[in-house]
């Protein structure tokens, strides 16, 4: 089993923490986002994932590193291609052509999911799905009565249905997949002005290839700020007697209430944290008080009242002291707030 993951984009809705890092390496819970998913994939099949392939824009080698060693985790190779230009949801997963043999799941990612299932590879072709309240920023599926797939349509301008596609697809024929792309990219096939994977899906459909349909009970986003930081309580939340919720030392005058992830070397004095805090390694926070945040790694946060934030790595700040004030902030990498 190989498995493909598209994770070229700029990520401009989590600016500053996207100038860096791709999105999916942004840590939720501890871990990023990327790794938490494949985790969830290799639980959910019983044939062993060989492979990862990552399709990436140009973050540089430490994020390669990063990629490998993400991989390992899972006892599976990683590969690494790249997307020089955003041409598609189609175009993406085409540059990881070389990986496009065998069974295959295709799986995006920006967003996490929480489900039940075993991957049934016995089946041509799976997609998963998820019933939301408006699913016209997605690609959305309608089914029959056997919960086939009758039509594929991108981000529908009108209403089609409302079971929207999150992002995970299962292939029993890659070599097939890489076809049908390369026919859409040839024949110059756009749709929004993009080439994308609901074509080619459409194409393969009306050759005859059954899709079947699978619904997660859980779609968590990580499209934006606020998005993640509900992401990370959620996720915070699911494994509180997993081993995520801290075991960390609560002196130096401080109470962490749970659930929360506090990393390695991290002091903590005179302050309040949690509940639905992370916070990564080597940060230090003196005399303040953090609820339902996401902080990375080597941050000092002094004298501040925060809630729903993101904070960067190698941050400084300082906040005024102000009991009453509650910060909501979003800070990138490297910057200094006093």
């Amino acid at each position: 089993m190989k498995v493909i993951i598209p994770m070229a984009g700029m990520g401009k809705r989590l600016r500053p923490h996207t100038l860096t890092i791709p999105k999916p390496l942004l840590p939720i819970a501890g871990k990023p986002i990327v790794q938490r998913l494949v985790e969830d994939l290799a639980k959910s099949c019983e044939e062993k994932i060989e492979e990862l392939a990552f399709i990436i824009g140009d973050f540089g080698t430490d994020t390669e590193k990063r990629l490998h060693s993400i991989a390992e985790t899972i006892g599976a190779n990683a590969s690494i291609y790249h997307q020089e230009e955003a041409l598609g949801t189609g175009h993406a997963i085409l540059c990881a052509k070389n990986s496009l043999q065998g069974k295959v799941i295709v799986a995006f990612a920006d967003t996490l999911f929480k489900a039940d299932f075993q991957l049934d590879d016995s089946q041509e072709g799976i997609v998963w799905v998820k019933q939301i309240d408006d699913p016209s920023a997605f690609g959305v599926v309608k089914l029959d009565h056997k919960d086939s797939i009758t039509d594929f349509v991108e981000k529908p301008t009108t209403f089609v249905s409302d079971l929207a596609i999150i992002g995970i697809y299962y292939f029993k024929d890659g070599d097939y997949l890489r076809k049908e792309l390369e026919y859409v990219i040839d024949n110059d096939l756009k749709d929004k002005g993009e080439y994308q994977l609901t074509t080619a899906l459409e194409n393969m459909k009306e050759k005859g290839t059954e899709f079947k349909s699978a619904t997660v009970s859980e779609w968590l986003d990580c499209g934006n700020k606020d998005a993640t930081v509900l992401t990370n309580q959620r996720i915070l939340d699911l494994h509180r007697s997993n081993g995520i919720a801290s075991d960390k030392d609560t002196n130096n005058n401080c109470e962490i209430i749970e659930p929360c992830f506090i990393g390695d070397n991290v002091k903590l004095n005179d302050s309040k944290i949690g509940p639905f805090v992370s916070i990564g390694d080597n940060c230090e926070i003196v005399s303040s008080v953090i609820t339902n945040s996401i902080i990375q790694t080597n941050t000092n946060i002094s004298q501040a009242r925060i809630d729903n934030s993101m904070i960067g790595n190698f941050v400084e700040f300082r906040g005024s002291g102000t009991e009453n004030e509650k910060l909501d902030l979003s800070i990138g990498d490297y910057s200094i707030i006093k």
